[in-house]
């Protein structure tokens, strides 16, 4: 039976687009003109009789048409280059994650996995943003979720959320032992999760008393780097914080609280892909694997 499907080359075109995000960039992929690329597309548009990119020329966009076509069109040419002969030596999987996870957790465990699978290319790409497969970009993404997944998005759990104060272990001292002289120490925070000291809080069942000062910074690293160097103290995630905890940069005089949510690799629902399925089964192993937060120091 015959397949009423627009021209191969047109949806080529269109979802160079949309994962390029400009006309230049699917040109100098696909190797011919710019507007040989805005020619297809408009084609492919006249085609279907809908419109899939709107905007002036300098800032196209997708419509939600055009989003729900690209996502359809990145995931089926995905599965082609996966089906071809030879396909599993020169595959690539991109990872989007969070930065400080990828940095402090992710990277350092990667030989293993690429061990089992050294014919595979990983390309990790910082993000903290929603994930959002719809431009064909990212394969997966690793997130801290505490609520059910998009719709059309699957969520691997593989590791559980502690969140504790951590503090340079020289402040620790002058301390004194005392959860309400560290409560009086400036407030790290980061961008990426401004509530940390009050979920914190809540989930420790501590009255937290208005801060002295705070000092924000944009990314978790730089807020841990900060408590490490006697800034004051932060409120961060186990798996961001152990690495420091444990060369002694760092101390965790409260230990951790679970929160709700998880760590989990995330990935459009109705895709197959083997190297995210091999990604997801080691990603379980290796949180499994992962020690426990310590427990609280002797505190008063």
């Amino acid at each position: 039976m015959r397949r009423p499907l627009p021209s191969l080359t047109g949806l080529r075109a269109f979802e160079a687009f949309a994962r390029a995000g400009s006309m230049t960039g699917a040109a100098a992929e696909l190797n011919i003109t710019h507007g040989a690329v805005s020619r297809q597309v408009r084609a492919l548009e006249t085609r279907l009789g809908a419109r899939l990119v709107v905007g002036p020329r300098h800032d196209l966009r997708l419509t939600d048409a055009g989003r729900r076509l690209a996502a359809a069109l990145g995931m089926a040419f995905d599965q082609i280059r996966a089906a071809l002969p030879g396909a599993e030596a020169e595959h690539e999987l991109v990872v989007s994650c969070l930065g400080t996870l990828a940095m402090k957790w992710l990277i350092p465990r990667l030989p293993a996995f690429l061990d089992r699978h050294p014919a595979l290319r990983l390309r990790i790409i910082e993000s903290h943003a929603p994930a959002d497969f719809s431009q064909g970009g990212i394969h997966a993404a690793i997130r801290i979720l505490g609520e059910r997944p998009p719709e059309g998005v699957a969520a691997v759990p593989f590791m559980d959320h502690h969140h504790g104060p951590v503090l340079s272990p020289e402040r620790w001292r002058a301390c004194n032992g005392a959860l309400a002289e560290v409560l009086k120490l400036p407030r790290l925070h980061s961008e990426t999760f401004r509530p940390a000291w009050s979920e914190w809080a809540r989930h420790a069942g501590v009255d937290l008393p208005p801060s002295v000062e705070d000092r924000e910074f944009e990314h978790n690293s730089y807020m841990l780097v900060a408590a490490t160097a006697g800034l004051g103290a932060a409120v961060a995630p186990w798996a961001f914080a152990a690495p420091d905890i444990e060369a002694g940069r760092l101390v965790a005089p409260f230990g951790f609280r679970r929160f709700d949510a998880r760590y989990v690799l995330l990935h459009p629902a109705r895709t197959q892909n083997g190297a995210v399925q091999a990604l997801a089964d080691w990603l379980r192993e290796a949180g499994a694997q992962t020690p426990l937060p310590p427990p609280p120091l002797a505190v008063t």
